[in-house]
């Protein structure tokens, strides 16, 4: 549990024990091969209660550069994980979690990109040969991916059962 001194918020209205959060979950998710500027980004606006951000108060709050902030969201938003928009008649731009089923989503993103991995081993199973050592690996891995995509579906759906099991309607400020 966290101490008053802690959660106290800095002259930016940041909570530490927050910014203590972020840090280390960018940690992990630049372990995933994320940039650590986008994963510090992405940690904050995940566990962060606002629901808009726009540069400048995510440079604020991450206490960084607003040019680091604009790279960092600009491989977010190509990435996915990001959506960006801008209000009419605003003048900046404010990014968000871009989906209620934000990691459904984000799988679902990326599942395609296993596709590669079968066709490349699958080439290599027909150059080698299936009953060498190297070729029996490549067949492994052919399988392994295209198992993993043709039950992501049955994946997804079994997730979203649980999730409505869990939260109801599907809002987990709201629980079922």
């Amino acid at each position: 549990m966290a101490t008053p001194s802690e959660t106290q918020r800095d002259g930016d209205g940041a909570d530490e024990t927050l910014l203590r959060f972020v840090e280390r979950f960018a940690m992990v998710l630049s372990g995933f091969g994320l940039a650590r500027m986008p994963a510090r980004v992405f940690a904050y606006v995940l566990a962060d209660d606002a629901d808009r951000y726009s540069a400048a108060e995510l440079a604020r709050a991450l206490r960084v550069s607003p040019a680091a902030i604009s790279g960092a969201v600009r491989t977010l938003v190509d990435a996915g994980l990001l959506g960006k928009e801008r209000e009419p008649g605003a003048r900046v731009d404010t990014y968000r979690i871009d989906d209620d089923d934000l990691w459904a989503t984000i799988v679902a993103q990326r599942i395609d990109m296993v596709e590669p991995f079968e066709r490349i081993a699958a080439e290599g199973v027909e150059l080698l040969g299936a009953d060498t050592p190297g070729g029996r690996r490549l067949r492994e891995t052919q399988e392994f991916y295209a198992f993993m995509r043709a039950k992501f579906p049955e994946i997804i759906t079994e997730w979203q059962e649980h999730k409505r099991a869990l939260f109801g309607d599907g809002d987990p400020d709201h629980p079922a």
